[in-house]
């Protein structure tokens, strides 16, 4: 259940960021004798059957600069997210199916060419979901909901209202991942109701990232922008 930021990795944190960022159904109950692996299983669980949900970010590298995303996603093939960059700039993204419509503004453009933008951007640009890169800052709808490691329980504490209990998980090291090895994740989980993941904070070297979850299984209007906002990728010149 490693809860990175989504997709926004190496090419547009190194221009915007100046630094590396790598990018359940339990009985509701404070766990009581269960196993904090068993819990987080149960978290897992209870995430991966949503029919929706809101997850926001916040990712702060430790050579400065901070990313913050929204995506609203049924978790499969629709989704829209919105990255903010701490150095200027947005960029909001709505996936249909196989289709990316993608909508940087004035701020980011200027971050990627000084100068070449004269006017407010208000197009949205139309490509294939499958072109979509690492790097590129764009949000997949699919979240893997997964155990690793060993889960520690720790303090019950209260999450956007609700009583939910800390489950700390230490990443183990990667020799061949030098970019970030060693950090540590803290999932809080609800422990009234349905145990959803409500939380989870990560802590590393090279970078921080606090996620949380929210609108478990509220209603989703999804839809493309209108025909005349709208420019193909294709034809857009690099």
């Amino acid at each position: 259940m490693r809860t990175k930021t989504t997709t926004t990795a190496s090419t547009v944190l190194t221009c915007l960021l100046a630094g590396t960022l790598v990018a359940g159904c339990g009985s509701g109950d404070s766990g009581g004798n269960r196993s904090a692996d068993d819990m987080l299983e149960d978290a897992n669980a209870a995430m991966r059957a949503l029919k929706s949900v809101r997850v926001d970010s916040t990712s702060t590298a430790a050579k400065g600069g901070t990313v913050t995303v929204r995506l609203v996603t049924d978790l499969e093939d629709r989704c829209t997210a919105k990255s903010t960059f701490s150095q200027g700039g947005t960029l909001d993204q709505i996936r249909i199916g196989g289709t990316d419509y993608v909508r940087p503004d004035r701020a980011y453009l200027e971050n990627w060419k000084p100068g070449g933008v004269t006017s407010e951007q208000r197009l949205w640009i139309k490509k294939p979901a499958d072109a979509a890169q690492p790097g590129d800052g764009l949000s997949s709808c699919t979240r893997p909901f997964e155990s690793f490691g060993t889960a520690k329980k720790g303090r019950t504490t209260r999450v956007a209202g609700r009583e939910a209990v800390e489950l700390t998980v230490t990443d183990k090291a990667d020799k061949a991942d030098k970019a970030d090895k060693g950090g540590t994740y803290t999932f809080y989980v609800a422990t009234d109701g349905k145990p959803y993941l409500l939380k989870a904070v990560y802590k590393g070297a090279e970078y921080d990232t606090a996620t949380s979850f929210a609108d478990f299984d509220a209603p989703l209007d999804i839809r493309p922008p209108k025909p005349a906002e709208v420019i193909d990728g294709e034809e857009v010149t690099p």
